[in-house]
């Protein structure tokens, strides 16, 4: 189908829709001119049907119809030799408003752009581009997995971090330490945050994009595979009007979308909600959001004594790295603030000693905490090829757990880019303080210990919560064995 460049496009309010041997159907925006008609009708040389949209509906038809091009950088990688002149990417390059309006027929810019407009269409979370010996590969994290993409010929690999360090405002000089820079674009209308950050390596700089896309949708609890049980029990706890509540998990196990989530929940023009994160990864309205920055020394300790100057309500932190942190959050929640905080655990009772091997009084502990989520990310099997298939007594031996009568497992397609999962979902793991675990706490008593009696009192572990994603065919047997192994 004939496209028309983006840029033209979006200012005349235009976009072919439907074409063709005889007719054209030509979608135009509310407020199009006459002329701009007229001009489009004059360059296809066909019969031209109008049809009329608002703004919104327009734009929205016109990202998805640029957004979603089929692009594929593998093979733009392939069309750039290895004689590309890096002098070029000295020059300042003009600031473009969308990346689908870039003209510039540098290559090493339309390599970078291409990798960029495939990573924000496939939905990948990172860019991994790691200089190595005899070649250069560039990998997406796409649902937690990385997936080889390209192999640019290595002497390419100066060229193409120089081009990004352009593009974060960063040092191209420097090449022996690390460096750290943000990219802002747009992409078909949305709004794409990119989070630059290179490390010097035995055969070059290691670069890796994290990806935030601003315009999606804040996520509440109804919408990160919470069960209902769970998620009224993690409400009642944000109700409570003090203490310390924890999300815990490894890197990328979701610790800050379901904070977000939280805060989403309890938002109020009541409440005085301000955060201290490392980076801010979105914004939310009516809360107070505050950036560390290593370079002035604004660390989480210093802007969270800071913020207890501010009459908070609420007070959100990014992570509890160090004992002054833990700290300061302990004293927060003893003075009737409600405390929210990500910890780096394997499971929640883990939590408790952390926070004691930190330096945290057990006392001061069991007094303060009212509960721990914990959690993890499994893929969810593309709905397109999914196939369902009989349980077998050799899965329920290896699991432990009764499994429902029919399991799911992943086919592969196109829709999923072969791979067989579509998107994640979380499963969870509760740690509510009661007194009588509370008691456990303040005495110092094994982490075997207060598990066991957690166990009594119905604390449901990572692994049970997932058997309820088997049931409903969200995801499979091999995904969930691989999330919750020992």
């Amino acid at each position: 189908m004939t496209k028309l460049p983006y840029a033209f496009a979006r200012s005349h309010g235009v976009l072919i829709t439907d074409e063709s041997d005889a007719s054209v159907t030509l979608l135009v925006r509310e407020d199009t001119k006459a002329s701009s008609i007229a001009e489009v009708r004059r360059h296809l040389g066909v019969p031209v049907r109008v049809e009329r949209l608002a703004k919104v509906p327009f734009d929205n038809r016109l990202g998805e119809a640029y957004g979603q091009g089929d692009q594929d950088a593998a093979s733009v990688v392939d069309d750039i030799g290895q004689d590309v002149d890096v002098s070029q990417l000295m020059q300042e390059m003009p600031v473009v408003e969308d990346l689908l309006e870039t003209q510039d027929d540098a290559p090493i810019i339309r390599m970078i752009n291409a990798l960029l407009q495939q990573a924000v269409r496939e939905r990948a979370s990172d860019i991994h581009i790691e200089p190595y010996e005899r070649y250069c590969l560039v990998r997406f994290r796409r649902d937690g997995t990385l997936m080889d993409i390209a192999k640019p010929h290595r002497a390419l690999h100066a060229a193409i971090a120089s081009r990004i360090k352009i593009m974060a405002n960063l040092d191209i000089a420097e090449k022996r330490l690390p460096q750290d820079g943000r990219i802002s674009l747009r992409l078909a209308g949305r709004t794409v945050d990119v989070r630059v950050s290179t490390v010097p390596t035995a055969h070059g700089e290691r670069i890796v994009l994290r990806l935030l896309d601003k315009s999606g949708s804040q996520l509440g609890l109804d919408s990160i595979g919470m069960a209902r049980g769970t998620q009224e029990a993690f409400k009642s706890l944000l109700a409570q009007p003090h203490g310390i509540v924890l999300v815990t998990g490894p890197t990328g196990s979701g610790k800050t979308t379901t904070l977000y989530a939280a805060l989403s929940e309890i938002v109020s023009p009541t409440r005085n909600i301000v955060t201290v994160e490392d980076p801010i990864e979105y914004e939310l309205a009516g809360v107070g959001q505050i950036q560390v920055n290593s370079r002035i020394e604004l660390s989480f300790a210093r802007a969270l004594r800071a913020i207890l100057r501010q009459d908070p309500d609420v007070i959100m932190i990014g992570e509890i790295r160090d004992l002054e942190t833990a700290q300061i959050a302990v004293q927060a929640s003893l003075t009737g603030h409600l405390v929210l905080a990500t910890l780096h655990t394997n499971d929640s009772i883990s939590a408790v000693t952390r926070l004691i091997d930190m330096g945290v009084e057990p006392f001061l502990l069991a007094s303060t905490l009212r509960g721990v989520l914990a959690q993890r990310l499994v893929r969810c099997l593309c709905p397109a090829c999914r196939v369902a298939h009989p349980t077998s007594a050799a899965d329920s031996e290896n699991f432990g757990l009764p499994l429902p009568a029919q399991l799911w497992s992943a086919e592969g397609c196109p829709e999923c880019a072969r791979t067989g999962y579509r998107g994640r979902s979380g499963i969870y793991e509760l740690f509510s303080v009661s007194p009588e675990l509370a008691q456990l706490i303040h005495d110092s008593a094994a982490e075997a210990v207060i598990r066991d009696a957690a166990r009594q009192l119905g604390l449901s572990m990572l692994r049970e919560d997932g058997v309820r994603h088997l049931g409903a065919g969200t995801t499979s047997f091999e995904e969930l064995l691989r999330v919750t192994r020992d």
